[in-house]
């Protein structure tokens, strides 16, 4: 029925949002709940907590659960009618794990409506109060030991999909293991974010997502199980050890569609919800976002939000230290490959920062003014008459791909070699084309494998916060080159977007025999309006622009490693 709503919900690393829709794919309902501002009592900075000295990054569980309750009276108070939704799907943030204490079942399995959610759950329900997040880099100990038990990093990327790396869950949970033995035992289920989320709903621990069961270095991607080796390790060693971590991880959902029951009744009794809303897999952000879209082959998704990240559907499981494979979110025998960066919009932010500092705008409405200015004014790797090209490395915070310190370095190439720069070099207006350049070659250099023999796509779609700016989505189409174009996709929240997608293709999927079903890809042309849905803010492919940077990835791929052997 048109009237029917599905609703797609994000828990990311500094808020919470949600869009309603309805079977028509129309937004009705948009909002969210931002953690520094909405729960200050929490005191997060940018939804986190930080420990330098120890590399580690992390939130609070019961903040999250406190937003959730605000977000709910929000959307009360906004006018949705809880009675005309049918199912809910939602995102969130990858690799983050919330430790369940043996109390847990029985919390969620009671929740008295009268009450809001945080001080029935927080803190009995928990053995562990904190959630790694995706920025930490506390685990390199772990990370060394896991590949080197296991063969190396090649080896754990044809297994898992990605080579270890500091923020998956698995690291994550063998170094809580390590630090917090106590709180370890006293675990009865470990949960991702996603699947923590997809309890709250439930009134039950749920299952782990066939996708965001990916990013935790213990799924055995190509025969769908978990590793053994990986988990006995991981564990601790021994088959006792190994069987107890596989009791607090649990079983994995394989159809991405699947109803895994009904809405608890506290939502039903508190807020009006209908007795049979389905709750489907809750799965990563990243996954997510690629429901947003109905991909075709050689399209990109570029997500331009605090991390940088490039998304491509493929049917081929091709695995590399240099990026990682998830099994998709809905379909299966489709993979998602991804590349993905911490230092995205912040490192943007700085350049511009310093910008800004020397030359703000004339009227300072705009503070991308200068920086786009200074951007756009020079030719591609700002090549001179000379034939010397720009190059620059801009990781404020310490890197993923490559696993690199924090810094910054320039660099002149020409043709006798690479070079530092020092006073060839205009800091800080030449860094705001080379830091856009730079996130870009970046992408470029790793992703071509999943893309054509050529490498170039045949779409760039731009999602997140840098796909509003004009000179961001314009280098991004000069460097990466796509055939047909750049493509802004014109709702806020990717995410929260392919999640409500998702929600209403688990019910409305056509039945094709028994057990089979219409795929999401189907669904979702069928009633996608490219008209009203993008906009086309790039030309993309520039004959002997995307050539250009194609010579430059040599020098590039040299940079890189000078940066990382620092």
């Amino acid at each position: 029925m048109s009237d029917d709503l599905f609703l797609g919900f994000d828990l990311s690393t500094q808020q919470i949002k949600v869009i309603a829709i309805n079977s028509k794919l129309e937004p009705v309902l948009q909002t969210n709940v931002e953690f520094d501002v909405d729960t200050p009592e929490y005191q997060t900075r940018k939804g986190v907590y930080t420990n330098p000295e120890l590399n580690e990054v992390y939130a609070p569980v019961a903040m999250w659960i406190k937003a959730f309750d605000i977000l709910l009276g929000k959307m009360q108070d906004a006018g949705l009618d809880f009675a005309k939704v049918k199912s809910i799907s939602g995102a969130g943030q990858q690799h983050g794990s919330v430790f369940w204490s043996a109390d847990a079942d029985g919390l969620l399995a009671s929740l008295n409506p009268d009450l809001p959610l945080e001080p029935q759950l927080s803190p009995k329900a928990f053995s562990h109060e904190m959630s790694p997040n995706w920025q930490d880099h506390s685990t390199t100990a772990e990370c060394d030991d896991i590949e080197q038990e296991i063969g190396g990093a090649d080896v754990v990327a044809q297994i898992t999909g990605s080579k270890t790396h500091h923020r998956f869950t698995g690291p994550q949970i063998m170094r809580v293991r390590r630090r917090h033995p106590q709180r370890y035992e006293s675990t009865a289920r470990i949960s991702l974010v996603s699947s923590f989320f997809a309890s709250l709903l439930l009134g039950a621990i749920a299952p782990l997502d066939v996708s965001d069961v990916c990013g935790m270095n213990l799924w055995d991607i190509p025969n769908e199980r978990f590793d053994e080796k990986i988990v006995e390790f991981v564990a601790g060693g021994g088959e006792a050890e190994k069987n107890k971590l596989l009791q607090k991880l649990g079983p994995v959902e394989p159809d991405g569609g699947k109803n895994l029951g009904y809405i608890s009744d506290y939502y039903v009794k508190r807020y009006g919800f209908p007795k049979h809303c389905s709750i489907t897999p809750i799965t990563g952000d990243n996954p997510a976002t690629i429901l947003a879209l109905p991909l075709r082959p050689l399209d990109v998704i570029v997500s331009l939000g605090t991390s940088t990240t490039l998304l491509v559907s493929t049917p081929i499981y091709k695995t590399s230290p240099s990026y990682h494979m998830f099994s998709h979110p809905t379909s299966k025998g489709l993979y998602m490959g991804m590349l993905c960066y911490c230092n995205g919009s912040l490192a943007r932010e700085k350049v511009r920062d310093e910008i800004n500092s020397i030359k703000p705008s004339s009227d300072g409405s705009d503070v991308w003014y200068s920086f786009n200015e200074a951007a756009q004014s020079v030719p591609p790797l700002g090549s001179t008459a000379e034939g010397t090209n720009k190059l620059g490395i801009y990781f404020p915070l310490p890197e993923i791909v490559p696993d690199c310190k924090a810094g910054t370095w320039r660099f002149i190439s020409d043709e006798t070699g690479l070079r530092e720069a020092r006073d060839d070099w205009d800091v800080p207006l030449a860094d705001a084309r080379a830091i856009l350049e730079s996130q870009n070659l970046s992408m470029r250099l790793r992703a071509g494998p999943l893309l054509s023999s050529i490498g170039q796509p045949r779409r760039v779609y731009v999602v997140g916060g840098g796909s509003r700016n004009p000179a961001i989505c314009q280098v991004t189409g000069e460097v990466l080159g796509p055939s047909e174009g750049v493509y802004r996709l014109e709702l806020s929240n990717a995410c929260a977007l392919g999640s409500a997608y998702k929600a209403l293709w688990a019910v409305q999927r056509k039945v094709i025999k028994e057990g089979v079903y219409e795929s999401f890809e189907d669904f979702l042309s069928q009633r996608w309006d490219e008209k009203t849905m993008i906009n086309n803010v790039d030309e993309g492919y520039r004959k002997g622009v995307w050539e250009k940077y194609g010579a430059a990835l040599a020098a590039f791929d040299e940079a890189e490693k000078f940066a990382a052997n620092s």
